[in-house]
Formats: structure tokens, sequence, C-alpha cells
């Protein structure tokens, strides 16, 4: 029997097996049916989506997004674009305004679609802000093609890196790539003023980067920039739109899925995978990959025995290192947020913070093991960017903010332990609504229903999210590139033939921008007309 062939018994045989149905899961489907391939999708929750989901259970009438809302990174990914996802339901919406932070005298620093306007915003509040930003966006204009293509591609990214180099003279050469290796705190000194300055670091604080770390100016500018070239678009009628158009496109291509299901092992024969196991015991076989949408602690001596892989990886995924665990909170209101001062464009996405300042401190208190007693909080206003998310007059809001995964300390009142159960939940919701209050007088009136999700209960929802931890593991740089998730599996192949690791926790790592689904896919067509190859 050839190797392409091989199966175990079972019910069924499929060409590929795809364990996971979070966006990177849909694309890996998406991208080998479309190749030809028999594909079966099993997910283990009850509906698609994994951090890409929405509900109506905060309060009737309400569309919350359970996870994930704003998908910058989604507009921009050539993958997900290539997919046409509009043809299958999906529709786009955008708030009038990109983000805002909101200061102390009602006064807001302002993401504008337009970079102009951005700009003009910035000089009123300090006068050569503007230039310098115009200038910020300048040398994204130049390098956006190339930029987009080697974050998102196999590392390394040959052709994009190239395409960098050949760009750079034209954007400060050798400066240029100082700018990408910057903190998030260097770049924010570019600026005079503090509106600049916290657009850099509450967009920096969308990864677990340290805003005093090598790569968190990258994340920031990366965000403001993309603000300014597609906007943060939401999915009309919720998160969950996203999702399902995937799994409609997928579907129709001729894709099964399976919910409900959960695979507990990967069968592995001859140091190749040939198929998977479920929880009832039925055994799946596939005859050319199985594409893990999964953690990797969870694939690496989980779904895949420590015996059937080399010994030195599993004393480095002891080293494995998760990125900070998250609270959030969600309200349905009775209507729009108080602020202090409305600017005359609303944000789809508000940043919470005293400044770049604070943003340091507080990203210092999580890496102290300690919850801040005043979070860095991003807040979403749903109706706002879609208004079919809640009744006329009314708004469908969220806000999170992280917590370290080992709580040693409370910087606040020392109310919370650590153990994310219900009476620390609310009380870290109690902290995350003051903040919200502190800039919208009021706000606590407007409630009409809340929903307090701890880590615990993130990870509940989705199994990829543990502690809460929403990147698949650390996003720093000593765990990127050819170190994700551990050193020497930077690609999406894994250490058994036929396996490939599609999820946040492969290269290039967490985000609704399909590259690790889209790599792992990839890899295994290759492989796959190699084996026929030969």
């Amino acid at each position: 029997m050839a190797a392409s062939d091989t199966t175990v018994p079972g019910r069924a045989a499929y060409d590929a097996v795809v364990i996971g149905s979070g966006p990177n899961g849909l694309v890996a489907a998406n991208l080998l049916a479309d190749a030809g391939w028999e594909v079966l999708l099993v997910e283990s929750q009850d509906t698609v989506g994994g951090a890409v989901r929405s509900d109506t259970t905060v309060h009737d009438g309400f569309i919350h997004d359970t996870f994930s809302s704003f998908y910058p990174l989604t507009a921009a990914s050539p993958t997900l674009q290539r997919l046409d996802l509009e043809k299958h339901g999906l529709v786009w919406r955008h708030a009038p305004a990109v983000v805002g932070t909101p200061f102390d005298d009602g006064s807001w620093a302002m993401l504008h679609r337009d970079a102009a306007a951005t700009a003009a915003g910035l000089d009123e509040r300090s006068p050569g802000d503007g230039d310098t930003w115009l200038e910020m966006k300048r040398i994204w204009d130049v390098v956006k093609p190339s930029l987009i293509g080697a974050l998102l591609t196999p590392f390394p990214p040959v052709r994009h890196g190239l395409g960098l180099a050949l760009r750079a003279p034209a954007v400060g050469g050798l400066a240029f790539f100082q700018l990408l290796l910057s903190s998030a705190q260097s770049v924010g000194e570019r600026f005079n003023g503090e509106a600049a300055r916290v657009l850099i670091g509450g967009n920096a604080g969308h990864a677990d980067i340290p805003p005093t770390a090598p790569g968190s100016g990258l994340m920031g500018w990366l965000l403001c920039m993309l603000g300014h070239e597609v906007g943060w678009p939401v999915p009309e009628g919720g998160a969950g739109r996203l999702s399902q158009a995937l799994a409609d496109r997928f579907t129709a291509q001729g894709g099964q899925i399976r919910c409900g299901a959960r695979v507990v092992r990967v069968v592995v024969q001859a140091g190749r995978a040939v198929g998977v196991e479920t929880d009832d015991g039925e055994r799946i076989s596939v005859r050319k990959a199985v594409v893990a949408d999964v953690a990797a602690p969870r694939l690496y001596g989980g779904l895949v025995a420590w015996d059937d892989l080399p010994a030195k990886l599993c004393s480095r995924m002891q080293r494995f290192e998760w990125d900070p665990g998250t609270v959030k909170v969600d309200w349905a209101l009775n209507g729009p947020i108080p602020w202090k001062g409305v600017p005359v464009s609303s944000p789809g996405t508000v940043h919470i913070t005293e400044g770049m300042d604070h943003v340091v401190i507080t990203a210092a208190q999580i890496g102290a093991h300690t919850v801040p007693a005043e979070p860095l909080l991003l807040l979403g206003q749903m109706t706002t960017s879609d208004p079919t998310r809640s009744p006329q007059g009314t708004e469908s809001a969220w806000a999170y903010t992280h917590v370290p995964h080992e709580v040693r300390a409370d910087a606040g009142d020392g109310s919370i332990r650590g153990t994310w159960d219900h009476s620390d939940g609310e009380r870290m919701a109690d902290r995350i609504q003051a903040r919200v209050e502190r800039y919208a007088p009021g706000f606590g009136s407007r409630v009409l229903s809340r929903r307090v999700l701890s880590p615990l209960d993130l990870q509940r929802l989705d199994e990829n999210l543990e502690y809460g931890s929403l990147n698949g593991g650390t996003s720093s740089l000593h765990q990127q590139l050819i170190f994700r998730p551990v050193p020497g599996l930077g690609r999406a192949e894994t250490p058994v033939k036929g396996l490939y690791l599609g999820s946040a926790s492969a290269h290039p790592g967490g985000g609704v921008h399909g590259g690790p689904g889209s790599n792992a896919a990839r890899a295994a067509l290759a492989h796959a007309r190699l084996r026929r190859s030969r």
C-alpha cells in the first residue's frame, strides 16, 4: 500500500481532518477543499468559530461578541481576502472613527480612517506631531505590501523580505529596520504630545509584548496604519457571521463539519499521522494530512503522545510561555456611553489609559504577577460600529483587560486572589466598570445587564484560550518566528509526518488573519505533491 493511502480502521476516511474550527482551522479547511481534497472539520463546541463567535445571552435583543470583535488584520490578510467571503453572506461595518482615547478634560486622541484628519487632530494638541504622523504614514505606504506579506507568510519570508530590503532605502534604510524593532515607548517618544503616544501605546496593548520591549512599537504602528488602510471593521450581525461565512464557503466546496465531537488523540503509525480518535471511540482515517488548530501544549503531549515525539521537544515545551490571562465584561446599555466629552466622530474601539506611562506601569505590574489597580482597558462600542447589534438608542459594549496567569499580589484593594471564581470575576468587573465611569460619569446607571468572563470562563468556552490567553502564547520576540512555538518548529510542519500545527501557537501567531491555518494547509498541499512526484 502506498504511503499516501495509509489508513487506520474506522467508519470514515478523508484526505484530511482539521481539528478545531477557529478562524485558522476554517481557513485551512477551505484551502484544502479548494485543492479538491475531501476534508472533515471536527469541532468540540456546538458551533463553529473558536474565538470568533457571538451570542444573545447578555440581554434580549442585544448581540455580543463572545471573544474578538474588530478585524483589521482580517481585512488586510491576502489569504482571507482571496476567499471572497462577501459572496457567502459576510457584510463589513465601520464605526465613524477607528480608535479613540478619552482624557480627563473631555478631549480625545483620535485615529480616523483619514490620516490627514488624524494628523490635524494631533497637531491641535501638540504642533508638529501631525507632520511626524504623516511621515510614519508615508513609510507605511511604501512598505505595506512587503511588510504584510513578511509578517503573515511562512518563515523565512524570502520574497517579501527581499521586497522590504529593496524598499528600505526610500524610507530611511537602517532607520526603518530600527523602527520595526523599537519598543512602543520608543516610538511614542518621536512625538511631543501625549495624544499620539497613547495611540501607539494603546494599540500596542492589543498584544502582550511589554511596551518597553522590542517589537511592541511595530504592533502599535501596524494597527494604527491598518486603521488608515482598511479601518477596523466588524461583521454585520456579530463576529459569528465571519465564522459562518467561512463555514458556508467550506461546505459549498464539499467540506464536512462535525460539531460537538472532541478529538482526543492523533493516531500515529511509523511516525506518520494516519487518523484521529474522538471521545466516543470513533477512529477517523486520513489519507494525507491532519491539521491541528489547537494550542501547542494541547497538541504536544496531549493529542500526540510523548512516545511519538522527539525527547527534546518535551523539554522545550516545558518552557513554552503563555500570554497573560484576560477578564472581559459585556454590557447591555439603555443608551450610548455618556463620555465626558463626546467626540465629533465616535470610535468603535476605545482605549482607557492615562498615557504611555500608564501603559508601561500596568504591563510591568502584570509581568510582576500583580493585578493592576487601574488596568489598561480595551473597550468596544459595538452598536456604534454596527447598528444591528442592539435596539436603536442603546449600546452593546464590552471591555477587557489582561491579568497575570499566576496572581501573587493585587495592586488595588487586595480583594482579588487570582482564583478567578465568581467573586474574583465580579470584583475585577467592578474595577473595570469604575475605570469606564471615570471617563463616562453615569455609565453604571445605563447598564441593563452585565456578563463577566473570567480567565477560566474564557478557557471553558474555547480550550485554546488557556487561562484567557488570547494569542496562543506570548507574542514577545523570544517566542516568535523560528522560536514559535519552540525553537526549531517555526513552520507548520511538526515532528510527525502528515501532522501540521495550524493554530495561533504557530507562526505568525495571534490575530484573525488566517496566517497559521494558511501556512499549515499550504505545507500539507506541498508535501502531498512531493510524495506524488516520488
